[in-house]
């Protein structure tokens, strides 16, 4: 009897989610279950002390709402705090460079962490499992040891210095807790195979199996954490902690062909999802072909028109006025979709520097009884400060703020970020078809576009929409995939257009999904992470 399917980017968070679907878990238990696991195993993508968002769906309970869990900027913060350090954007707008990289790294760079609420709001409303079962995997990997893995040395050791931004090594070198995790005693990265074992975080999360979110949020855990913000120069206080409550929303709807979907609102991204999906309804994208000139050319195009409304219009909608029906309306698109069919470029403005953080994971997951999660959880970017006494790494997310006040997405205090994550649900006759989301930053939206369009138009299976070569979109340049040929990317800077190519294969965003398909469950992970997917 098949129990359900579930895709992550680390192995032993999916066996530890599969696991509790064969002892009889649901949906949502197993996702909770993987993404503690993930929080152990991959300390730069999530932690904790991490952000995100997620979408439900609980037919026979009726239940179908997104659950927002981005960071908050703490009540400490200002608009201007940051306004004389500017150095630049990043060319993909994933955050700005700042003298001194205090927005990127260190006790400044975090935002008050909503993950730890989020699952256990998640696991105890919905779940059916014992929250202390759900926490027992993430306990045994601490005490343990995990191995790690490729993706996460890759990481560790990733020099990013010539694109502007901090790399995660510098990050880790400047603070002793976590040069003593993850790197040698020479100052060098613990190579693919190392067994990591992180007692502390292990003691942590016994406490919280046995005391819930509250031992982290108003408890001793968050004591210490507003302990250490203090000793460090920290902008989080403990009634910051003590605050926290993830927002739970509908999902915004739309459809693509006829076919529904449903995905997360303001401040993450799905509403960019919908309005590209919109605009490229216009277009008969099957007889252009996969990946062909013109297909890159029409699609980069509606990436772009979405880029410019949300870096016009998006921000933590506690805050910021966000038109969002009439952005993913059909009229909307339809102007735009007659630009691009004139052969018209819009336009994308970015100060100049670098390129994104990728720190992000996903988990889809589908059950036997049709219940469906996606959730996507990150650091935003990690801020390189494992807790000194609590074993996670701290998100970096004030990172993503913009520090020019008076802007959609600037700092204020107690104010969301603005989020690429984009959990998506498409529904066939009513039932959950594909479950989708993804790691990737600024990549996120578009990545989950390309693989909902080859199984959409081109009727792939899941695995090979997933793996098929896909291109990003980021500012008015097209960057492309190192599997894409050189003789089709030529026609397209024939156009014009400036081609720049990854020397990776595969890249821009980390999809992860699974698929309902008549009755058959299957999923897929990114080739160009260390994941899999399971069906128990």
């Amino acid at each position: 009897m098949t129990r359900g399917v579930i895709s992550a980017p680390q192995p032993e968070a999916v066996e530890a989610g599969a696991l509790a679907l064969k002892r009889g878990g649901n949906a949502v238990d197993a996702a909770i279950t993987c993404a503690l696991v993930q929080g152990v195993v991959d300390p730069l993508m999530c932690s904790i002390a991490g952000v995100g968002t997620l979408q439900v769906y609980l037919p026979d309970k009726g239940v179908h709402e997104c659950l927002n869990f981005t960071g908050k900027a703490p009540a400490a913060a200002r608009p201007d705090m940051w306004e004389d350090l500017i150095e630049g954007e990043t060319t993909d707008g994933f955050g700005f460079r700042l003298r001194g990289r205090v927005n990127e790294m260190g006790y400044q760079s975090v935002a008050v962490p909503g993950s730890l609420k989020a699952y256990f709001e998640a696991g105890t409303r919905y779940g059916i499992m014992e929250w202390s079962d759900i926490v027992q995997p993430a306990i045994d990997h601490a005490e343990q040891g995990w191995t790690i893995r490729p993706h996460v040395y890759k990481y560790i050791a990733m020099q990013e210095g010539g694109f502007g931004r901090v790399d995660n090594l510098t990050k880790i070198r400047a603070f002793e807790s976590s040069r003593a995790l993850l790197l040698a005693d020479d100052g060098t990265p613990q190579g693919p195979g190392t067994k990591i074992v992180n007692r502390n975080y292990a003691q942590t999360l016994r406490t919280i199996a046995a005391d819930g979110a509250d031992a982290f949020y108003s408890g001793p855990i968050a004591e210490e954490i507003a302990a250490e913000m203090a000793r460090h120069g920290g902008l989080i206080t403990l009634e910051d902690l003590k605050a926290v409550a993830p927002a739970r929303t509908e999902p915004l709807w739309g459809t693509y062909r006829g076919q529904k979907l449903s995905t997360n609102p303001p401040p993450g991204a799905g509403m960019v999802l919908l309005e590209m999906l919109n605009i490229l309804e216009h277009f008969d994208l099957r007889s252009m072909g996969h990946n062909a000139p013109d297909y890159i050319r029409v699609i980069a195009e509606a990436i772009k028109y979405g880029i410019i409304d949300k870096a016009a219009h998006m921000g933590d909608p506690a805050f910021v006025d966000i038109p969002i029906e009439r952005l993913i309306g059909k009229d909307h698109a339809a102007p735009l979709a007659a630009k691009i069919e004139a052969g018209e470029k819009a336009h994308v403005e970015r100060m100049p520097l670098s390129k994104e953080s990728k720190d992000t994971t996903q988990v889809s997951v589908l059950d036997e009884h049709g219940n469906a999660i996606t959730m996507t959880h990150t650091l935003g970017m990690p801020s390189g400060v494992v807790s000194e006494n609590l074993g996670f790494m701290y998100n970096g997310s004030m990172g993503i703020f913009d520090p020019r006040p008076g802007r959609a997405g600037s700092i204020a205090p107690l104010k969301g970020y603005t989020s690429s994550m984009t959990p998506t649900i498409v529904f066939k006759d009513d039932t959950p078809h594909i479950v989708i989301g993804a790691p990737g930053a600024t990549h996120i939206t578009l990545g989950i576009m390309q693989v909902l369009l080859n199984i959409l138009e081109f009727g792939m299976p899941i695995s090979d929409a997933i793996a098929a070569p896909r291109f990003s979109v980021t500012s008015n340049a097209i960057d492309v995939s190192n599997r894409i040929p050189r003789y089709l990317t030529d026609k397209i800077a024939s156009h014009g257009y400036e081609i720049r190519r990854s020397s990776e294969s595969y890249g821009f965003a980390g999809v992860h999904g699974v698929m309902n398909t008549d009755g058959v469950l299957s999923g897929a992970a990114d080739p160009g992470r260390d994941g899999m997917a399971l069906v128990v």
